[in-house]
């Protein structure tokens, strides 16, 4: 028989081995960390990568099955955002290990990976994707410093009301060679915070208009018919484009990755007086899907 300390040390694993992901974020982490296989429950949102999908759904943005995931037996719980904040403390008071992250600038996206790579004792994964992630950082800022011009951007992540200035968006415009015109609402956490007047955008008159609506699809007559919006730079121009908001509005390896190619093509298009195809008729300019995540 082993002795009864070997018998007490071997009750768990070293390192979480069932995983619930609340967001899509630390599933495409983990896939892309080579630990994939440790996720038994994620998002209904999750759409990177494809395998995933096929995984039990346990949640959505701010609601989640607290049964579901219990019944999983995960032996860790992973989400995103103060929104989660309730799930998360219910998850706690039911016996669940929840690790919650909050990342709002490219920074922090980097840190998170370094972070949840260390809790499933994968370091050296993690340092070979972030270091990844920065090398396509600093790739795109170095692109940019051969513009001919930094374009004026604004970047709306919600319609009604009209929200920008999201932090690691606001980030990437910036390192993509664009200057974002809702820049100081950086410091702003909360969505509520950063509502804006479309009269004070219109106002700043930017050159670019990126629209990505978390979960809709982008109407560009709804843009186009804002009171004003007619003399605006970018409409005049018909530089209006949408990015996805899988791709750039969640904070987690894809922003990095996808969502700042996408981003920068747009920048430099507009900056060289070029345009990007629509899709179809009718549809916003969109800058071509990196084959990774198409």
């Amino acid at each position: 028989m082993p002795a009864p300390l070997d018998r007490l040390l071997g009750g768990a694993p070293r390192h979480p081995s069932r995983i619930v992901c609340l967001t899509e974020e630390p599933t495409e982490t983990l896939y892309r960390l080579g630990a994939g296989d440790r996720v038994v429950g994620v998002s209904g949102y999750t759409v990177r990568p494809k395998e995933a999908r096929a995984k039990p759904k346990v949640s959505a943005f701010i609601e989640a099955d607290v049964d579901a995931i219990l019944a999983l037996r995960p032996d860790l719980v992973v989400g995103f955002s103060d929104l989660q904040a309730d799930i998360a403390a219910t998850l706690v008071r039911r016996g669940a290990a929840v690790l919650l992250f909050n990342q709002r600038s490219v920074a922090e996206i980097l840190q998170m990976v370094h972070v949840l790579a260390g809790v499933v004792g994968l370091a050296p994964a993690g340092e070979r994707l972030a270091g990844e992630l920065e090398a396509n950082l600093r790739r795109h800022a170095q692109a940019a410093q051969a513009l001919p011009r930094r374009p004026r951007v604004f970047f709306e992540e919600w319609h009604a009301p009209l929200i920008a200035g999201i932090r690691w968006c606001s980030e990437l415009i910036e390192i993509a060679g664009g200057e974002d015109v809702c820049a100081e609402k950086r410091a702003c956490g909360l969505a509520k915070d950063r509502i804006v007047d479309p009269a004070e955008i219109a106002r700043r008159d930017p050159e670019v208009v990126i629209a990505s609506w978390c979960g809709r699809k982008v109407l560009e007559a709804r843009i186009r018919a804002r009171p004003g919006w007619s003399a605006v730079a970018a409409v005049r121009a018909d530089q209006l484009y949408e990015i996805k908001s899988t791709y750039i509005l969640q904070p987690g390896p894809a922003a990095l990755s996808d969502g700042l190619d996408q981003l920068a093509a747009i920048v430099h298009a507009a900056a060289g007086g070029e345009h990007l195809p629509r899709p179809r008729p009718g549809l916003p300019r969109q800058a071509p899907m990196a084959p990774r995540y198409a």
